[in-house]
Protein backbone atom coordinates (compact mmCIF):
# COMPACT_ATOMS: atom_id res chain seq x y z
CA UNK A 1 0.00 0.00 0.00
CA UNK A 2 1.02 3.40 -0.84
CA UNK A 3 0.57 6.66 2.16
CA UNK A 4 0.19 9.95 0.51
CA UNK A 5 -0.24 13.43 2.89
CA UNK A 6 -2.46 16.04 1.49
CA UNK A 7 -2.30 19.64 3.62
CA UNK A 8 -6.33 19.79 2.84
CA UNK A 9 -8.88 22.49 2.78
CA UNK A 10 -9.67 22.30 6.22
CA UNK A 11 -7.31 19.68 7.92
CA UNK A 12 -4.25 17.74 6.90
CA UNK A 13 -4.89 14.55 5.87
CA UNK A 14 -3.16 10.98 4.85
CA UNK A 15 -4.60 8.47 2.11
CA UNK A 16 -3.65 4.98 2.24
CA UNK A 17 -4.52 3.33 -1.13
CA UNK A 18 -3.71 0.01 -2.52
CA UNK A 19 -0.49 -0.78 -4.65
CA UNK A 20 -2.81 -0.77 -7.99
CA UNK A 21 -4.81 1.64 -7.32
CA UNK A 22 -6.67 3.20 -10.25
CA UNK A 23 -8.23 6.51 -9.21
CA UNK A 24 -11.11 6.24 -11.85
CA UNK A 25 -12.71 3.09 -9.90
CA UNK A 26 -14.68 4.08 -6.94
CA UNK A 27 -13.39 1.92 -3.88
CA UNK A 28 -15.65 1.88 -0.85
CA UNK A 29 -13.66 4.27 2.16
CA UNK A 30 -12.59 3.89 5.19
CA UNK A 31 -12.47 7.00 7.54
CA UNK A 32 -9.77 6.85 10.52
CA UNK A 33 -10.05 9.70 13.42
CA UNK A 34 -7.41 8.89 15.64
CA UNK A 35 -7.12 9.46 19.50
CA UNK A 36 -5.94 12.29 22.09
CA UNK A 37 -2.26 12.86 21.77
CA UNK A 38 -1.72 10.87 18.58
CA UNK A 39 -1.73 12.20 14.74
CA UNK A 40 -2.96 11.27 11.71
CA UNK A 41 -0.51 8.83 10.94
CA UNK A 42 -1.67 6.94 14.24
CA UNK A 43 -4.38 4.91 12.57
CA UNK A 44 -2.90 4.30 9.07
CA UNK A 45 -1.03 1.53 10.35
CA UNK A 46 -4.52 -0.51 10.54
CA UNK A 47 -5.02 -0.20 6.59
CA UNK A 48 -3.09 -3.15 5.51
CA UNK A 49 -4.17 -4.98 8.73
CA UNK A 50 -7.90 -4.84 7.50
CA UNK A 51 -7.74 -5.15 4.09
CA UNK A 52 -4.88 -4.41 1.59
CA UNK A 53 -6.62 -4.03 -2.32
CA UNK A 54 -10.29 -3.40 -2.25
CA UNK A 55 -10.83 -0.50 0.39
CA UNK A 56 -9.17 3.19 0.39
CA UNK A 57 -8.38 5.12 3.57
CA UNK A 58 -8.37 8.78 5.10
CA UNK A 59 -6.99 9.50 8.15
CA UNK A 60 -7.27 13.73 9.24
CA UNK A 61 -5.20 15.40 11.98
CA UNK A 62 -7.23 16.79 14.56
CA UNK A 63 -7.04 20.44 15.03
CA UNK A 64 -5.83 21.48 18.09
CA UNK A 65 -2.14 21.12 19.13
CA UNK A 66 -1.19 20.52 22.23
CA UNK A 67 3.07 20.72 23.80
CA UNK A 68 3.27 17.35 25.87
CA UNK A 69 7.02 17.90 26.02
CA UNK A 70 10.47 16.65 24.93
CA UNK A 71 9.70 18.50 21.55
CA UNK A 72 6.53 16.25 20.97
CA UNK A 73 3.33 17.71 19.59
CA UNK A 74 0.03 15.11 20.06
CA UNK A 75 -2.89 16.43 18.49
CA UNK A 76 -6.71 16.55 19.54
CA UNK A 77 -10.28 17.04 18.35
CA UNK A 78 -11.41 18.65 22.03
CA UNK A 79 -9.45 19.32 25.09
CA UNK A 80 -9.52 16.59 28.44
CA UNK A 81 -12.20 17.16 29.98
CA UNK A 82 -10.79 17.15 33.21
CA UNK A 83 -8.45 20.67 32.00
CA UNK A 84 -11.28 22.69 30.33
CA UNK A 85 -15.20 23.56 31.14
CA UNK A 86 -18.01 21.96 29.92
CA UNK A 87 -18.03 25.05 27.62
CA UNK A 88 -15.21 24.91 25.79
CA UNK A 89 -15.10 21.58 25.33
CA UNK A 90 -18.42 21.71 23.30
CA UNK A 91 -16.99 24.85 21.45
CA UNK A 92 -14.02 22.48 20.81
CA UNK A 93 -16.52 19.38 19.57
CA UNK A 94 -18.67 21.94 17.41
CA UNK A 95 -15.56 23.19 15.72
CA UNK A 96 -14.06 19.76 15.08
CA UNK A 97 -17.41 19.00 13.66
CA UNK A 98 -17.25 21.56 10.92
CA UNK A 99 -13.97 20.76 10.04
CA UNK A 100 -14.61 17.14 9.69
CA UNK A 101 -17.41 17.72 7.28
CA UNK A 102 -15.62 20.10 4.91
CA UNK A 103 -12.74 17.26 5.33
CA UNK A 104 -15.39 14.38 4.74
CA UNK A 105 -16.39 16.90 1.50
CA UNK A 106 -12.68 16.99 0.14
CA UNK A 107 -11.99 13.39 1.00
CA UNK A 108 -14.97 11.77 -0.99
CA UNK A 109 -13.74 14.05 -3.81
CA UNK A 110 -10.42 13.40 -3.96
CA UNK A 111 -10.94 9.86 -4.14
CA UNK A 112 -14.14 9.60 -5.96
CA UNK A 113 -15.92 7.97 -3.07
CA UNK A 114 -19.54 7.32 -3.31
CA UNK A 115 -21.95 8.50 -0.16
CA UNK A 116 -23.36 5.10 1.16
CA UNK A 117 -20.14 3.69 0.92
CA UNK A 118 -18.49 4.95 3.28
CA UNK A 119 -17.63 3.65 7.15
CA UNK A 120 -16.47 5.78 10.04
CA UNK A 121 -13.42 4.69 12.44
CA UNK A 122 -12.41 6.78 15.29
CA UNK A 123 -10.30 5.87 18.76
CA UNK A 124 -10.94 7.60 21.88
CA UNK A 125 -11.67 10.86 21.04
CA UNK A 126 -11.85 9.83 17.56
CA UNK A 127 -14.56 7.84 18.83
CA UNK A 128 -16.24 10.14 20.28
CA UNK A 129 -16.10 12.86 17.06
CA UNK A 130 -17.41 8.98 15.24
CA UNK A 131 -20.32 9.18 17.02
CA UNK A 132 -21.11 12.77 16.70
CA UNK A 133 -20.58 12.89 13.08
CA UNK A 134 -21.82 9.91 11.69
CA UNK A 135 -24.83 9.04 13.87
CA UNK A 136 -26.84 11.65 11.99
CA UNK A 137 -25.44 10.57 8.96
CA UNK A 138 -26.92 6.70 7.98
CA UNK A 139 -27.26 7.90 4.22
CA UNK A 140 -23.22 8.71 4.08
CA UNK A 141 -21.45 6.15 6.63
CA UNK A 142 -22.39 2.59 5.89
CA UNK A 143 -21.31 1.54 9.60
CA UNK A 144 -19.48 3.35 12.67
CA UNK A 145 -17.04 2.21 14.97
CA UNK A 146 -15.78 3.76 18.05
CA UNK A 147 -12.87 1.99 20.06
CA UNK A 148 -12.39 3.05 23.70
CA UNK A 149 -14.44 5.39 23.41
CA UNK A 150 -17.93 7.09 24.70
CA UNK A 151 -20.46 9.53 24.24
CA UNK A 152 -20.32 12.00 26.55
CA UNK A 153 -22.94 14.51 24.77
CA UNK A 154 -26.41 12.35 24.62
CA UNK A 155 -28.75 15.41 25.75
CA UNK A 156 -26.84 17.19 22.32
CA UNK A 157 -27.34 14.31 20.35
CA UNK A 158 -29.92 12.99 20.53
CA UNK A 159 -32.60 15.22 18.79
CA UNK A 160 -29.92 15.47 15.95
CA UNK A 161 -30.35 11.34 15.32
CA UNK A 162 -32.53 10.80 12.20
CA UNK A 163 -35.15 8.82 11.85
CA UNK A 164 -33.74 5.64 10.58
CA UNK A 165 -31.57 3.74 12.84
CA UNK A 166 -30.38 0.67 11.99
CA UNK A 167 -27.14 2.08 11.29
CA UNK A 168 -24.48 -1.01 12.08
CA UNK A 169 -22.29 0.34 15.04
CA UNK A 170 -19.46 -1.87 16.34
CA UNK A 171 -17.96 -1.05 20.13
CA UNK A 172 -14.81 -2.29 21.42
CA UNK A 173 -13.84 -1.38 25.03
CA UNK A 174 -11.33 -2.52 27.57
CA UNK A 175 -12.74 -3.67 30.94
CA UNK A 176 -8.93 -1.62 32.66
CA UNK A 177 -9.44 1.32 29.90
CA UNK A 178 -7.80 3.80 32.50
CA UNK A 179 -8.47 6.74 30.03
CA UNK A 180 -12.45 5.56 29.35
CA UNK A 181 -13.60 3.85 32.07
CA UNK A 182 -16.18 0.40 30.89
CA UNK A 183 -19.03 1.66 32.60
CA UNK A 184 -19.00 5.23 30.83
CA UNK A 185 -19.01 2.56 27.70
CA UNK A 186 -21.42 1.01 28.95
CA UNK A 187 -23.97 4.09 29.23
CA UNK A 188 -22.91 4.63 25.64
CA UNK A 189 -24.59 1.30 24.74
CA UNK A 190 -27.55 2.20 26.97
CA UNK A 191 -28.15 5.12 25.16
CA UNK A 192 -27.90 4.09 21.53
CA UNK A 193 -30.10 0.72 22.53
CA UNK A 194 -32.79 3.22 24.10
CA UNK A 195 -32.60 5.21 21.07
CA UNK A 196 -33.82 2.44 18.61
CA UNK A 197 -29.79 1.14 18.00
CA UNK A 198 -28.71 -2.51 17.88
CA UNK A 199 -24.99 -1.69 18.57
CA UNK A 200 -22.19 -4.73 18.47
CA UNK A 201 -21.14 -4.24 21.73
CA UNK A 202 -17.91 -6.26 22.99
CA UNK A 203 -15.42 -5.78 25.60
CA UNK A 204 -12.31 -6.79 25.83
CA UNK A 205 -9.22 -7.75 28.54
CA UNK A 206 -7.65 -4.48 27.61
CA UNK A 207 -6.55 -0.98 28.56
CA UNK A 208 -6.77 2.08 26.04
CA UNK A 209 -5.30 0.33 22.67
CA UNK A 210 -6.38 -1.37 19.51
CA UNK A 211 -4.68 -5.09 20.31
CA UNK A 212 -4.98 -8.49 18.15
CA UNK A 213 -7.94 -9.57 19.55
CA UNK A 214 -10.06 -6.31 18.32
CA UNK A 215 -9.29 -6.50 14.76
CA UNK A 216 -9.74 -10.39 14.55
CA UNK A 217 -13.90 -9.21 15.52
CA UNK A 218 -13.14 -5.99 13.61
CA UNK A 219 -11.99 -6.94 10.52
CA UNK A 220 -14.82 -9.29 9.48
CA UNK A 221 -17.86 -6.80 10.68
CA UNK A 222 -16.11 -4.16 8.95
CA UNK A 223 -15.84 -6.19 5.44
CA UNK A 224 -19.66 -7.31 6.19
CA UNK A 225 -20.81 -4.25 6.68
CA UNK A 226 -19.02 -2.48 3.89
CA UNK A 227 -17.81 -5.47 1.78
CA UNK A 228 -14.28 -4.31 -0.05
CA UNK A 229 -13.78 -4.34 -4.10
CA UNK A 230 -13.17 -7.28 -5.36
CA UNK A 231 -11.85 -7.68 -9.20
Amino acid sequence: MKTERHDGRSLPFLTVLPDDYDPAISYPLVIMLHGFGAHMGDLAGLAPAIEDKGYVYACPNAPLAFDFGGGYTGYGWMPRQNVASPEEVEAAREKSEALLEDFFEEAFEKLNATRGKVALLGFSQGGAMTYRCGLKSPDVFAGLVALSAAIFDPEILRPRLPDNRDQPVFVAHGIRDMQIDVETARATRVFLEAEGYQPQYREYNMGHEIPFEVLRDLIPWITGVLPPLRD
